[in-house]
């Protein structure tokens, strides 16, 4: 490579230098994360469930396809939970899950807090 030749690099969103202006690539992140209030409801519960002794490690893995919160009972154990964001799923059956360490999922839908209900069940007294 001389020093006459120009350096061309590729963008990261797809578009090309000879794609015409009018034809944007798609509005599509690289990545689906957690948004704040996402994130503030998921860690509300983790801190609950960390303050019984239940909980006691978490990961959050962001990748193209979904964003997953995973909840540890120890920090060398496999996931004991799964709280996954799937866009691609939003119109059909909801984009936010939670999936259990055997990969049952334990509810599906759009609402999170609706979701993560089935976490934070209290138990109560029962009285003859």
């Amino acid at each position: 490579m001389s020093d006459a030749e120009p350096i061309s690099f590729r963008p990261r969103n797809g578009v090309t230098a000879s794609a015409p202006a009018s034809y944007p690539a798609p509005n599509r992140p690289s990545t689906v994360a957690f948004n704040i209030h996402e994130l503030r409801e998921i860690l509300s519960l983790y801190g609950r469930k960390v303050a019984a002794g239940e909980w006691r490690d978490y990961a959050m893995d962001f990748g193209r396809e979904k964003a997953v919160f995973s909840v540890f009972r120890r920090a060398s154990e496999f996931p004991i939970y799964r709280i996954e964001k799937n866009p691609r799923l939003a119109r059909k059956q909801g984009a936010y899950s939670v999936v259990a360490a055997t990969g049952l999922i334990l509810k599906r839908g759009a609402d999170l807090g609706r979701v993560l209900a089935v976490l934070d069940k209290t138990l109560r007294v029962v009285e003859r």
